[in-house]
């Protein structure tokens, strides 16, 4: 049985952590790991400035900032000689081929010829380039950068990085999705600079289309500088950023304008240790999780202060990158975030606690804000009746396609201001993705999120994650009694492992317990998923074995241990330091809820120089 006020100890610990991680504009920005993928990326678009730059002082900059990156990645090569994307990473081929070039291009490859020989020898027991276009199939959104990286090393022959159509750009927006682009929605960018190196360093032999893509080189070109945000980086993503950089400075156009924004990103992203992470900040994801993750016992107290915040952060006008309407929200406040399915129903959730907690100034804006934001996720969803990333109706390739986690939150806000706000779109809208989710549901009863993994998974995918996602919404929906959710709630108490928590390899494909270790993120996820079941059911003893296990967590300080849980683009992994925290809180504030209602909470005090906007 659950020690009550040992709950409720570690449920106020926890929150008074979360709160004290506010900004003092009174929300959450967090911190994402470095990465070594990143990092080498970077050092690349440098080291090729450098060279063809004909400023000196930009020149001697770069040179600078790339000495500080190579320095960072010496230290954190795995035993068997690869690099992983983060720390706790393990070695995979795409990460080891960059940071394999990045020390050619920055003329380090002497110094450290032992670390690259260890390296040389990674890459080939993963089949080389040949391993590389296994890991990532017809998907050619990071397999043609990473070549191109190489290329431009002097590490691949050119005929082997694949020509990138970087003439689609000069089309309409709208007739992208027609023509069946080889990178995913949001890599237009890539497919621009990199298409163009691999065009000016191997003419096509067919003359025509070698005449259209002379043609098309300065319109294109256009076309990514309309893309790119005041920050100067894409997306606020180093590796996308610097795939840019390197391509415009190895075709000779170091100083272009374009290249001059996206040196500023780097230099203004690089850390104190020499690493880049793999985007600026997640500010608006942390902030909407936190908020909702507050309101799971007793409201939002002490979060009102992010209301205006929140509302600054919705986007006004088409984006220059997605063309998506006005209404939606990005992951973060800064210019290069792009609106997306999953942070504007975090921010239409978290909208709807801060209503609720009595955050009455602004309340008009408030409102035309979410019918807005209503508006923008209504016209997203697909086809299929589930709701893709950003773009509507790009199924090709695997990040563009509907995904079960974005189609659970994106029902739980539809829900959420089902009543507030009208919209006659919302009851079909909200009938069809319940029969995408059916439909997707696994043999096994769990869900497969788009974009999270677990990396000790044999398809390094994260079923945790996605079945506790999508039975929120079950939650919310008032369905949690039906089959569906009844065989997802089953699939997660048979998957707890020996120790109380979750994560690792699902035990009904394996036939044995989780082979990786229990992770706070996955735990907390799954304890609030199996919280939402009947109280009475079979499943009571495995819920209150994980509840104990993150009390436990909290007690020891380990609570706040991160793992590399979230995928960014293409399988590229990274962890969130405020992931756990937040998870936790949600979790443990549910189960307080549930377990010891009526408990007295200590006061949750104002974000530091600020008051709370209650009215």
């Amino acid at each position: 049985m659950i020690e009550l006020d040992r709950l409720l100890r570690a449920y106020q610990t926890a929150r008074r952590d979360l709160l004290a991680e506010r900004v003092p504009d009174g929300h959450w920005v967090g911190e994402l790991s470095n990465s070594a993928l990143s990092t080498a990326t970077a050092i690349s678009a440098l080291a090729l400035v450098a060279r063809h730059t004909g400023d000196a002082s930009r020149r001697d900059a770069c040179r600078q900032l790339a000495a500080r990156g190579i320095a960072y990645l010496i230290c954190c090569q795995n035993d068997d000689g690869g690099w992983g994307d983060t720390d706790q990473s393990f070695s995979n081929i795409a990460t080891t081929m960059l940071v394999r070039a990045a020390l050619h291009l920055a003329d380090a490859a002497g110094e450290h010829a032992e670390l690259l020989g260890r390296a040389e020898r990674y890459i080939d027991s993963q089949g080389g380039t040949a391993g590389l276009r296994r890991r990532y199939g017809s998907d050619k959104t990071f397999a043609v950068p990473i070549l191109t990286n190489c290329a431009l090393a002097g590490l691949a022959a050119w005929d082997e990085v694949d020509p990138l159509p970087f003439e689609y750009a000069c089309l309409p927006h709208g007739a992208f999705r027609l023509v069946g682009l080889p990178v995913v929605s949001y890599a237009i960018p890539a497919l621009v600079a990199i298409g163009q190196a691999r065009f000016f360093h191997g003419k096509p032999r067919n003359p025509l289309t070698r005449l259209i893509r002379s043609l098309a080189v300065g319109g294109s070109l256009r076309t990514l500088r309309r893309m790119q945000p005041s920050s100067g980086g894409y997306l606020e993503a180093t590796p996308l950023t610097s795939f840019v950089v390197m391509s415009l400075a190895g075709t000779g156009r170091a100083d272009h304008e374009i290249a001059r924004q996206g040196v500023k990103f780097l230099l203004a992203s690089i850390r104190r240790d020499g690493s880049w992470p793999i985007d600026t900040n997640l500010a608006t994801w942390n902030t909407t999780l936190a908020v909702s993750a507050l309101a799971a016992l007793n409201g939002n107290v002490g979060a009102l202060a992010c209301l205006d915040w929140l509302l600054e952060c919705q986007h006004d006008r088409l984006h220059p990158l997605s063309h998506a309407v006005p209404g939606g929200w990005g992951w973060t406040d800064s210019s290069g975030a792009v609106p997306d399915a999953d942070d504007t129903s975090g921010a239409l959730l978290a909208l709807l606690t801060l209503c609720n907690s009595g955050a009455k100034a602004n309340r008009e804006r408030t409102r035309s804000a979410v019918a807005a934001g209503v508006h923008w996720l209504l016209g997203l969803q697909n086809a299929d009746g589930g709701w893709p990333t950003f773009c509507r109706g790009w199924g090709k390739l695997p990040f563009d396609r509907s995904g079960a986690d974005l189609t659970a939150h994106a029902l739980r806000a539809l829900h959420a201001w089902q009543a507030l706000i009208a919209d006659g779109r919302t009851p079909g809208a909200i009938s069809k993705g319940i029969e995408y989710l059916e439909k997707r549901q696994c043999f096994d009863g769990s869900w497969t999120p788009l974009w999270f993994g677990n990396q000790h998974h044999p398809r390094e995918e994260n079923p945790v994650y996605g079945t506790s996602r999508v039975l929120l919404a079950y939650r919310d929906l008032g369905q949690i009694d039906s089959e569906a959710a009844q065989r997802g709630l089953a699939w997660l108490a048979a998957n707890q492992a020996p120790d109380g928590g979750w994560g690792g390899v699902a035990a009904s494909e394996s036939g044995a317990p989780p082979a990786g270790p229990s992770s706070v993120e996955e735990t907390a996820l799954a304890v609030e998923a199996l919280l939402a079941g009947p109280k009475d059911s079979a499943w009571r003893q495995v819920t209150e074995a994980g509840i104990q296990w993150l009390v436990a967590a909290v007690e020891q300080g380990r609570y706040r241990e991160t793992s590399p849980i979230g995928f960014y683009f293409a399988k590229l992994w990274y962890y969130e330091r405020l992931y756990p925290l937040t998870f936790t809180v949600s979790a443990l504030g549910r189960a307080v809820r549930q377990l010891a209602p009526g408990s007295e909470l200590d006061p949750a005090p104002p974000p530091p120089g600020k008051t709370e906007t209650a009215g």
